[in-house]
């Protein structure tokens, strides 16, 4: 077991201060399910705004909460790390999920996430032709395409599982030089586009349908290589989807995360559904590390000069940390 800290009094006298309060305490059960915004928490437990800023500044101060801006937005977390980190986990394992209040509110925080779920699918249905363009804003698809197999290159892919995969694009891609690959989306337009795609390519071994990235309806130990392009800023919770994708990986698979380096492009999320607008090094790696994986490598790629692009483009490259045994494509 991990060696536990002691506590000053002082310190947790404040953080059992901070917690023990009814919709305090409410809070720290939500933001155990997932981030929230202040007008998520607004929603789910019928408060005024004022009242909820106050409680989670109270929080914040008490080492509990972490509160990160991206924009206009600002999101609320428990805290990781700090003096009373281990006491408030320890506080919420005890917390009863068939407790009436404590049941209402997930049955309310599950409401906001379908709401945004449904604006997601909404966004992906009518745009589903034109999202390939919609990538234009950032680096350039040959160059993140390179930077992709690059990351990957130094031994063979037998199953690939691309977790949103869109148009079909990543199988395309590693298609050719794979056993077997599978798509997941859950746009059905999207889907229609991808085994069009791959029709197209001739690539009969590489499959799609509609799949839950938070619930994969798939064993454990199934890929080799796991691909999340361009999915996590349009997620309630990048960690969640992380985790999963990492129960499905053999042992020493890898796991392979695109998306936008930290931006300031505010139409995106108010046009195009995403969620976060880009994320920092440290966030996808607390998520690598937090689903049991080894971060092996990071890199961002700049907009070339000349282009249209404005946003940067990160690639996390992780691995399960468990021996694996070599196959026979490795051994020949």
């Amino acid at each position: 077991m991990p060696e536990r800290a002691d506590l000053a009094f002082t310190t947790l006298n404040a953080a059992l201060k901070a917690a023990g309060e009814g919709t305090r305490l409410r809070i720290l059960a939500l933001l155990a399910e997932a981030e929230l915004t202040v007008s998520d928490l607004t929603e789910i437990l019928r408060q005024s705004q004022p009242r909820i800023s106050r409680h989670l500044k109270l929080l914040s101060e008490a080492g509990l909460v972490e509160r990160f801006r991206e924009g206009s937005w600002a999101f609320f977390r428990l805290a990781e790390q700090g003096a009373g980190a281990d006491v408030l986990r320890a506080l919420l394992a005890r917390l009863s999920p068939d407790d009436p209040t404590v049941a209402r509110d997930r049955e309310r925080l599950t409401v906001v996430r379908a709401a945004r779920a449904t604006a997601a699918q909404d966004y992906f249905a009518s745009h589903a032709a034109e999202w390939d363009r919609i990538r234009k804003l950032h680096v350039t698809d040959a160059a993140v395409e390179e930077a992709i197999k690059a990351a990957v290159a130094d031994r063979p892919v037998d199953a690939l599982l691309d977790l949103g995969t869109g148009t079909g694009r990543m199988l395309e891609l590693f298609g050719p030089d794979i056993a077997r690959g599978l798509g997941l989306d859950m746009s059905l337009d999207m889907l229609a586009m991808a085994r069009a795609r791959l029709d197209r390519a001739g690539l009969r071994h590489c499959t799609v349908r509609q799949g839950d990235i938070y619930d994969l309806e798939l064993p454990k130990n199934s890929f080799d290589l796991v691909i999340v392009h361009q999915v996590l800023h349009f997620l309630d919770d990048g960690g969640r989807a992380i985790r999963e994708a990492a129960r499905v990986l053999r042992p020493g698979g890898r796991l392979l995360v695109v998306d936008f380096a930290p931006h300031d492009l505010e139409f995106l999320r108010d046009q195009h559904a995403h969620r976060r607008l880009g994320f920092a090094q440290e966030t996808v790696t607390q998520w690598i590390e937090a689903a049991g994986l080894d971060a092996v490598s990071y890199r961002t790629l700049a907009p070339e000069a000349g282009t249209d692009g404005k946003i940067a483009v990160s690639l996390w490259l992780a691995r399960d940390p468990r021996i694996a045994i070599a196959s026979s494509r490795e051994v020949a």
